[in-house]
């Protein structure tokens, strides 16, 4: 195989996608960004480079993130050596992790092959700058960097002009149920982190009132594989009736430095027409621009013990579930696909959409509309 690409070489190919996927941790929390490399690759003309770990790999990639913290110099974290052998209209790459963005020094002359260069960095809080000083220095080669969050003054000081926000998106065909009615056999479902007090209130409602409370009972976030354990999660999602969301790693304060950020369990909650029970980020104005609509988020304080009596005040009034649901469903369709999410880094990086992502998008239409022709049936308005 040849060393560029791992998965995909192709003649025409104008963007290039630089992932670490093998780099990395098999681990639960990373299906989403595996997710829209997956959707980038079938929409576009991509060729995808994937370094493999070298010699010495876990030790030198100590060392670079140790060095990296405290001087500007970015070393290679142990990635096998690459070389572009052609030029490319867009460089992509997604980061879940600071260091991540380490891997870049491993591929000979990714700048100059590169029109544009785009880096979407996905978790990383202003209070965390200090300590990436070459991670920092690396994010001024690229063209624009894009942040799921949303919290962005202390990067703009840094890195000017190069800043703007995209939030999560989500493989709304996978996720969406349009197209197989599946019964919501799930009352609750609950994934990762949860609030005890919430926790404890929903055994009391499976031990006492018998629904289905499904819910993460290890800590171990290593999956066997990454791909499968993204389609368990959209089968289940898609057949529950409600759907626990809150800000990322709210029960991590010192992680997240008081910042409140809304990740892809919004997004996941929403293509499924899951209704979603949680907190909403405060003072998070992206966040109230995109979730607009009445009862996006049955507010759940983080934390909350009353969560019994918000199910069952639901519970009573069947129509305004239906209408939830199904607008739940129509926002995602129409909206947050990951399609929409890579026309935007398209429109920055001057490039039109090929007729692959065109298609893409009237699947999503057309599922959009079997929603709206399905509750005109059954009288119920969808937005």
């Amino acid at each position: 195989m040849d060393q560029l690409t791992v998965e995909k070489d192709i003649d025409d190919a104008r963007i290039l996608l630089l992932s670490h996927r093998n780099l990395y941790e098999q681990e639960a929390w990373r299906g989403t960004c595996r997710e829209l490399e997956e959707v980038i690759a079938e929409v576009d003309a991509v060729d995808v480079m994937a370094p493999r770990q070298g010699k010495w790999h876990h030790q030198r990639k100590r060392n670079a993130q140790r060095i990296g913290k405290y001087t500007r110099i970015g070393l290679n974290p142990g990635a096998e050596k690459l070389s572009l052998k052609k030029d490319y209209d867009l460089l992509f790459t997604v980061c879940e992790k600071p260091s991540e963005l380490l891997g870049i020094h491993a591929i000979k002359g990714w700048r100059e092959r590169s029109r544009v260069s785009i880096c979407l960095m996905t978790e990383f809080y202003e209070h965390e700058i200090p300590y990436h000083k070459s991670v920092m220095k690396s994010l001024l080669q690229f063209d624009l960097v894009l942040f799921t969050f949303t919290k962005l003054n202390a990067f703009k000081s840094h890195l000017g002009h190069r800043v703007a926000h995209m939030p999560f998106g989500i493989d709304t065909i996978k996720f969406c149920p349009c197209l197989q009615r599946s019964s919501r056999f799930i009352d609750v479902l609950s994934i990762g982190g949860k609030a005890d007090k919430t926790h404890q209130a929903l055994l009391r409602m499976a031990k006492d009132d018998g629904i289905l409370y499904v819910y993460d009972t290890i800590k171990d976030l290593a999956v066997y594989d990454i791909e499968e354990h993204r389609l368990q999660l959209s089968n289940l999602v898609k057949r529950s009736r409600y759907f626990i969301v809150n800000p990322g790693s709210i029960d991590e304060p010192e992680k997240i430095g008081g910042q409140l950020e809304f990740g892809s369990r919004y997004f996941e909650g929403l293509a499924a027409g899951a209704i979603l029970l949680g907190d909403r980020p405060r003072n998070n104005k992206e966040f109230d621009r995109i979730f607009n609509w009445s009862d996006a988020v049955i507010h759940v304080p983080y934390g909350s013990g009353n969560i019994r009596e918000v199910i069952y005040q639901l519970d009573s009034d069947l129509i305004r579930q239906d209408r939830i649901s199904n607008q739940n469903m129509a926002e995602a369709l129409s909206k947050h696909d990951w399609t929409h999410r890579w026309e935007f880094v398209l429109n920055l990086a001057g490039l039109k959409p090929l007729p692959k992502l065109l298609e893409r998008k009237r699947r999503l239409t057309d599922l959009l509309q079997t929603l709206r022709a399905d509750q005109l049936r059954s009288h119920v308005r969808v937005g």
